[in-house]
């Protein structure tokens, strides 16, 4: 299809601009987002194909900035007709306000990912024969594999964003992803394990026999440790956190609370610490959208502004907030490229992109060995947050027990338990392994959703508190 979304209006351009230009009198910042979109999902389950589902959607968000008050309109009809209601309607929050344009973001060069729709190859045949062959291959390798269930996902996002001073920005999103998991059993017992790999480029790599295989295996291997596992201890103890998908506990207890709108508010537990040692010397979190082909990553955020490699926190004392341009601009701060919304039929606000810590100088085994009597947390799933205390609640899908500085028994229903900005004083070790997850993070804000990336080295984290189901 043809990209430049504004010829998909049944009028002219400047037609389009003047409607913008007229809504956008007097307020302090806005602009003209436009939308086309198309997704393709399969899973199959059980051994047969359960669901498939493809979907086309365009549409256009209006939005007048006028202070802290948003005036905000969406359709799903290229029109002017359309855009003139949606102007009626924004143009409200201006009605008796004078603003200052906000100056244009600045512009790019750099591009991040192809142009490319994913969506098209393999052929839908190929990808559920794919699927087909992870369910076969699961249930050859273990008898006691009960359930497979794998699902394949694509999509492909266009974006225009015109703005009223006449500059306008372009990007092309594609995005691929595959997710495993198995159910084994022994008896009357089952436990489960899980595996997902996605990111912004064409499925290429991540459907390669040997890739999906190690896929496959890592689901089986966790399953199978799970069904192994006794029951976690509860109490305080050292915990060890792996690298890579652990760096979720990260994203959730600490990059909340460093994103603007929370802080401009006072609502969040790091308000006013600018400046401040919020965490143990040593520890470095950045939030860097610009890493090639990533999950979380953009050329440009759904604002326009570059994505960038923005310093959170540094050695321990909290250095920056993530914005974007409304709240950048009441606290006095410049957007940092994360003004980010979920489809045309949202309003953007400051959100995580690949949030992560950077290495420090200890091995994984150095970490370990360091500790008495603790828990090795490999991977998390669930967890809740409450923004204003700081306080979370992580569920842990894979751990072990150490003992005298060495992994011993997996262990199944072990919880962290904390508050972000203590856990963060907590850290003793950082090691020397940071690596990001495979590309399976989506993260909830606001009723809206993004796609994002964690990661992190090995922690050990002194006196945390572990909830499990026995003394």
């Amino acid at each position: 299809m043809n990209t430049d979304l504004i010829k998909l209006f049944d009028s002219d351009e400047d037609a389009v601009r003047r409607v913008l230009a007229d809504t956008l009198q007097g307020a302090d910042d806005g602009e003209l987002f436009i939308e086309h979109g198309q997704s393709e999902s399969l899973s199959f389950d059980n051994g047969r194909l359960k669901g498939g589902s493809f979907n086309t959607d365009q549409g256009f968000g209006l939005r007048a900035v006028a202070g802290e008050a948003v005036g905000y309109a969406h359709a799903g009809e290229l029109s002017l007709s359309a855009l003139k209601r949606a102007s009626d309607a924004v143009g409200a929050v201006t009605r008796g306000y004078s603003g200052s344009y906000a100056a244009a973001p600045q512009g790019t060069n750099k591009k991040l990912y192809g142009d490319e729709n994913p969506i098209g190859e393999p052929s839908f045949e190929a990808k559920v024969a794919l699927l087909s062959e992870i369910d076969a291959y699961l249930r050859g390798k273990d008898a006691k594999v009960r359930q497979v269930s794998a699902s394949i996902a694509a999509s492909w996002q266009v974006v225009d964003i015109l703005r009223a001073d006449g500059h306008r920005m372009h990007d092309v999103r594609p995005m691929t992803r595959l997710n495993i998991s198995v159910v084994v059993g022994d008896g009357d017992r089952q436990e489960s394990g899980s595996y997902g790999v996605g990111g912004r480029r064409g499925f290429g790599d991540f459907i390669a026999a040997d890739n999906w295989r190690h896929g496959a295996d890592e689901a089986l291997r966790q399953a199978l440790v799970n069904l192994e596992a006794i029951d976690a201890p509860a109490g305080t103890m050292d915990v060890v956190l792996s690298s890579g998908w652990p760096g979720v506990m990260l994203h959730e207890a600490v990059g909340h609370g460093l994103e603007g709108d929370f802080n401009r508010k006072k609502t969040s537990a790091f308000a006013g610490l600018l400046g401040s040692q919020v965490a143990a010397k040593g520890v470095t979190v950045v939030d860097d959208g610009t890493i090639e082909s990533r999950r979380g990553s953009l050329t440009i955020d759904d604002e326009g502004t570059p994505s960038a490699y923005n310093v959170l926190i540094d050695d321990g004392k909290l250095v920056g907030y993530m914005q974007d341009r409304q709240n950048a601009r009441l606290m006095g701060m410049k957007p940092t490229g994360n003004g980010r919304r979920e489809s045309y039929a949202h309003v953007p606000m400051p959100r995580m992109t690949n949030t992560y810590m950077l290495s420090g100088g200890k091995t994984p085994d150095e970490i370990i060995a360091s500790v008495k009597k603790g828990i090795y947390a490999v991977s998390f799933g669930g967890g809740q947050v409450d923004i204003t205390s700081g306080k979370f609640v992580f569920g842990c899908t894979e751990a072990y027990l150490i003992e005298d500085g060495k992994i011993g028994a997996p262990v199944k229903g072990a919880m962290l338990i904390g508050n972000g900005p203590e856990a963060m004083q907590r850290i003793s070790m950082i090691g020397n392994d940071m690596k990001l997850d495979t590309g399976m993070g989506n993260c909830g804000k606001g009723g809206q959703w993004v796609p994002v990336g964690v990661g992190q080295p090995h922690l050990r984290m002194n006196d945390m508190t572990v909830g499990g189901t026995r003394a």
